[in-house]
């Protein structure tokens, strides 16, 4: 990928995030009527071309397909840890360095759109560090050196 595609991606990826704010969260969505956190970061991929159009990953899968990097920045992926910092569990899109947007609030209980209404499990932005637990970012649009 060079860098002009990547940036044309990551600007792609932040249009599709934001049309997609006060989407339902449901546990497993992955369409435009629902999405889990995984499902809403694969669904921003897929738009781009960085992930092929078949296929489901889990928010671990993703975190370890892309490049690890030291900070946010527009789309990159903020990728939370459970508690005991051994896997991936959640995962988010960076609009910058300091907001993301993602699919939260809910949980393997939400299937459902009352659930998600119930639950306020949507779409939504939030500060990076919002969430307890160790984030660390990945890069889907990272330009490997030549």
């Amino acid at each position: 990928m060079n860098s002009i595609m990547a940036i044309s991606g990551k600007r792609i990826a932040t249009q599709v995030a934001w049309h997609f704010l006060g989407t339902p969260y449901r546990w497993g969505g992955d369409d435009p009527s629902s999405f889990d956190c995984s499902g809403f970061c694969i669904e921003l991929l897929k738009s781009t071309g960085v992930l092929p159009r078949r296929g489901d990953w889990t928010a671990n899968d993703l975190y370890n397909k892309f490049k690890t990097v030291p900070s946010a920045s527009e789309g990159t992926l903020a990728c939370y840890y459970n508690r005991a910092g051994d896997r991936i569990i959640h995962i988010e899109y960076c609009l910058n360095r300091t907001h993301t947007i993602g699919a939260s609030g809910g949980g393997s209980r939400t299937l459902t759109l009352e659930d998600a209404h119930n639950q306020n499990a949507y779409v939504k932005i939030r500060p990076v560090n919002s969430q307890r637990g160790r984030v660390v970012f990945v890069d889907p649009f990272h330009i490997d050196d030549e």
